[in-house]
């Protein structure tokens, strides 16, 4: 299987800075995006440690362990990584008094083959694009999807809510972090999109999965979602990591892999 990369990550029209952070490795085959939250600035520093450690770490431990590594093996070692990453980021915040209370989202995709390993904390999201459906595959750690889970609220209420930025789960705020872990199977054209709430509060699904579907590059589908939540206001920061699958082998559609991040 081919894995093609490409992201950006914006400010939106509303914030000072840019507390999101994208990275991927491409030759390892993992993909990363936080929103970080907290403090001036220390949201961006949370988000920062933990693509850039997570990244890192995860690629050494690939390459380290080979094609032939299980992906019960790489599942445990995502798991140590990011706990690592949370004691990295809650050792800054206890350390700083300028980075109290930082912490930060998180979703980590790890490709090995026709598997992705799926990682995530929070309200960052992960969606599969197969056979033209959009699907979200990654369950929000927050308020709203508790009380949609209970039944005191219906989807359409939490979309409009107000409260929609509480989540119940957040890296580098408690000695431990729990994280989400599923296994997927991958299939070729299929097309994952990880993105921060910047995107999926500004846009609805039906439109994201309009934009995924067209006939577009990689970099002309990130700039087409990110320049839409920014027209329907861009309240928040705003990032998009796209990762499109192709049979070995097969034609490869002008895929780029790059990232571009904006003021």
């Amino acid at each position: 299987m081919i894995y093609e990369f490409f992201a950006r990550t914006d400010r939106g029209r509303v914030r000072n800075n840019n507390e999101d952070s994208v990275a991927f490795d491409r030759d390892a085959q993992i993909a990363v995006l936080a929103d970080g939250m907290g403090g001036y600035n220390a949201g961006e520093v949370a988000s920062a440690m933990a693509t850039t450690f997570i990244r890192t770490e995860m690629a050494r431990w690939l390459a380290h362990a080979g094609q032939n590594a299980q992906s019960a093996d790489v599942r445990k070692a995502l798991e140590i990584c990011v706990e690592n990453a949370n004691h990295a980021v809650l050792g800054a915040s206890l350390s700083n008094p300028q980075y109290a209370g930082m912490g930060t989202t998180l979703v980590v995709g790890v490709f090995r083959g026709e598997r992705l390993i799926l990682g995530h904390i929070g309200d960052s999201r992960c969606y599969r694009l197969r056979d033209g459906v959009l699907q979200q595959i990654t369950r929000d750690h927050s308020w709203l999807q508790e009380q949609v889970d209970a039944g005191l609220m219906t989807p359409q209420q939490a979309a409009v809510s107000t409260n929609g930025n509480l989540v119940t789960r957040a890296l580098g705020v408690e000695p431990h972090v729990q994280m989400e872990v599923n296994e997927f199977q991958v299939a070729p054209n299929d097309l994952f999109l990880l993105c921060s709430d910047g995107l999926t509060d500004m846009v609805p699904d039906a439109d994201v999965a309009d934009m995924a579907r067209a006939s577009l590059s990689l970099e002309e589908k990130t700039n087409l979602l990110v320049d839409t939540a920014n027209a329907q206001g861009g309240r928040d920061n705003i990032s998009v990591l796209l990762v499109q699958t192709a049979a070995a082998g097969g034609k490869k559609r002008g895929f780029m892999s790059r990232l571009i991040r904006a003021s």
